[in-house]
């Protein structure tokens, strides 16, 4: 038989069923209702901690690929994409017409990249004026992402 549990905020009496083993003191309702009261009054904390973990965790980002592959995440994809586009036609038009220029080789990308040297065949155009969209520096991924950590501080 199950051990009755009084809430010390609440005052409902149950059963060991309706409390978490390792918080008997208080019923799951709330428990949960704490959680959630805690979080709000701390959300810039928890975005950075929530953005660290999705960065760190290979079970996290593991669950993330999964969820890539499904058909919810696939029209989530598309979504933020088709999103990202409309809130950016300049950035955009850029990429697109610096695309055609490599693919049809009148634009030659190099095998090293312009800031730390290292030869990569995945190199990205860093533009610094999308209105000059031919003006671009070959970059690794991670020169690129120091560089726009560096212009916007971290916030991307």
């Amino acid at each position: 038989m199950d051990k009755i549990h009084t809430c010390k905020l609440c005052g409902a009496t149950s059963d060991s069923a309706e409390f978490y083993k390792s918080t008997t003191s208080r019923c799951k309702d709330c428990h949960k209702a704490k959680v959630r009261e805690n979080r709000a009054a701390k959300i810039d904390y928890y975005r950075e901690y929530d953005a660290e973990r999705f960065q760190n965790d290979p079970r996290v980002r593991e669950r993330h690929k999964r969820y890539q592959k499904t058909a919810a995440g696939k029209k989530s994809t598309r979504a933020a994409k088709q999103k990202w586009i409309s809130q950016n036609p300049e950035k955009r038009a850029a990429h697109v017409i610096l695309g055609n220029r490599v693919r049809d080789g009148s634009i030659v990308k190099p095998d090293r990249c312009e800031k730390c040297g290292c030869k990569s065949s995945r190199l990205e155009g860093h533009h610094e004026d999308y209105a000059k969209p031919l003006d671009v520096i070959w970059v690794c991924r991670q020169c690129h992402v120091d560089i726009h950590n560096a212009i916007t501080g971290g916030d991307t």
